[in-house]
């Protein structure tokens, strides 16, 4: 019959809260057939002899840099995984909210049992009546207290079942801030090859003005050379030299910035790779955009906090019904140790307290209009979330389109260019073509390198925008504390034995 009783119980609180607080249910989104306006490409052109396929539909790749097929990248990424402070302390907050759900759920769904043992010795007034106007006594007193306060409209279950939203969104949040850091690692070290090789050569193209700087001053002395010949290749010269310092610096912050991702000091950081030792992925899943919602951390981040602001205003609707809580105590008590121990002793008490809230000043109507806008502003913000997702995708796969287009392009110019070096070389060496020509034509090749190592890098960071860009949820739920915590009531009402925490 107990067990009946507390099934019921258990039953009526769990239909009560469905009839309390807003949709748990995240909006419905449009679901665009592609993402950009100019369709969706099923495989990029090729460049450097690599075209790109568009896997539509296939399930997002867990550990996607090792695509890359660098075991020195590889590295990097599990080293920042282990040691950056900014993930670490994600961690820790998630273990902390995780004890804070448990807290809450032992203390509304659980009986509080304390003991108390409380020996005084006190000097208290007396009868006015009396001629002794104080007394001088010693009171002993031991219990055991319990209440237990039931849950009839759902107002704990909706708070704990709100917690556990708000954990299932750290879960989430931290599976973001954990997909971001190894995207940032991977892009700061394709950065931080591509500057590398930007600075070589942009030393030689400095190096090569300058030369011809001096080889045309020379001419002008003997007359056969201009003054404005020599003006143009002096300011030609400082203006190729004025771009290196900040080249330098910029590369010098991608490679502190790389440290600082790995969990190191800024002197630490790892020595450049080169491009060449990265593969660029000759194919990249990309998720339609209906999974794109079921796969994203941010996006069900965003929805764990629809759910959970619609339990918190169940919660605050329920808080404004009755409650009832029993309460009994029992123990020993006495003036003396002989009362204490006999039988005489014995002191016991049982209540029950039915409250139901009439007049607060307007709190809880304010405070469940308080929560039923934070709702709404969740609702709000899991759409600029959806759309916001779609954007990254869209403008990623254009970006890698295009970028396989400049490659294309500063390919041709960088082989040209090269090629022009070697045809003034051997003029040079044949004296058909003066000195300061083959200068000249070096000065293009390195520009043209420049650019096409800028291409190749951003062909590389793009690919893996687009990789993190299609999430990977974990497969751990946050909410399993709380639904353990229901079955073990649930089997509790039924008579069975159940292990809890």
């Amino acid at each position: 019959m107990k067990a009946q009783v507390l099934l019921a119980g258990l039953t009526f609180v769990v239909s009560a809260c469905t009839a309390f607080g807003p949709d748990r249910n995240p909006p419905q989104m449009p679901s665009p057939v592609h993402y950009s306006v100019e369709g969706q490409p099923v495989q990029l052109p090729t460049a450097d002899g690599v075209a790109q396929k568009i896997a539509i539909g296939v399930r997002p790749v867990p550990e996607w840099w090792q695509a890359y097929q660098s075991d020195a990248l590889d590295a990097l990424v599990e080293e920042g995984l282990n040691h950056s402070p900014s993930l670490a302390a994600a961690q820790s907050t998630l273990r902390s909210a995780r004890e804070a759900l448990r807290s809450q759920i032992g203390q509304s769904m659980l009986p509080s049992v304390d003991v108390t043992f409380s020996p005084t010795r006190q000097r208290a007034l007396g009868i006015p009546v009396l001629p002794q106007q104080t007394f001088l006594e010693n009171i002993f007193a031991a219990q055991v207290q319990t209440s237990y306060t039931f849950d009839f409209f759902g107002a704990a279950f909706l708070a704990d079942r709100a917690l556990a939203g708000q954990v299932r969104q750290q879960v989430f949040q931290l599976e973001s801030t954990r997909r971001a850091l190894a995207a940032n690692i991977v892009t700061a070290t394709i950065n931080a090859a591509s500057l590398h090789e930007q600075v070589s050569a942009t030393e030689e193209m400095v190096a090569l003005g300058e030369l011809r700087a001096q080889q045309v001053a020379a001419r002008y002395k003997l007359g056969s050379a201009s003054h404005d010949d020599m003006l143009a290749a002096e300011q030609d010269a400082a203006n190729a030299a004025a771009t290196l310092p900040a080249l330098r610096a910029q590369a010098l912050a991608v490679r502190h910035a790389q440290a600082l991702l790995l969990g190191r000091t800024p002197d630490q950081a790892p020595t450049p790779l080169s491009l060449d030792a990265l593969h660029l992925p000759d194919t990249v899943p990309v998720a339609v955009p209906s999974d794109l919602l079921h796969q994203r951390p941010d996006i069900l981040a965003a929805e764990a906090a629809v759910r959970a602001t619609a339990d918190e205003a169940g919660a605050a609707t329920a808080s404004m019904f009755p409650s009832l809580t029993l309460s009994a105590s029992y123990g020993r008590g006495g003036f003396d140790w002989s009362t204490f121990t006999s039988p005489a002793g014995a002191i016991w008490s049982v209540g029950a307290s039915l409250t139901q809230p009439l007049f607060r000043g307007g709190a809880l109507v304010a405070r469940k209009h308080q929560y039923e806008a934070s709702h709404d502003a969740a609702v709000a913000q899991y759409k600029q979330t959806v759309l916001a997702a779609f954007q990254n995708v869209a403008d990623t796969l254009v970006s890698l389109d295009e970028d396989a287009n400049t490659l294309v392009q500063t390919a041709r110019a960088a082989t040209a260019a090269c090629d022009t070096q070697r045809d003034t070389e051997s003029r040079y060496k044949l004296g058909a073509t003066p000195f300061y020509a083959r200068l000249t034509a070096g000065q293009q090749c390195q520009s043209a390198r420049v650019q096409h190592v800028r291409a190749r890098a951003s062909r590389l960071a793009d690919t893996a925008a687009l990789f993190e860009s299609m999430g990977d949820p974990p497969i751990e739920h946050a909410g399993d504390t709380l639904h353990g915590a229901l079955d073990t009531r649930k089997q509790m009402a039924n008579g069975g034995a159940a292990a809890g925490e």
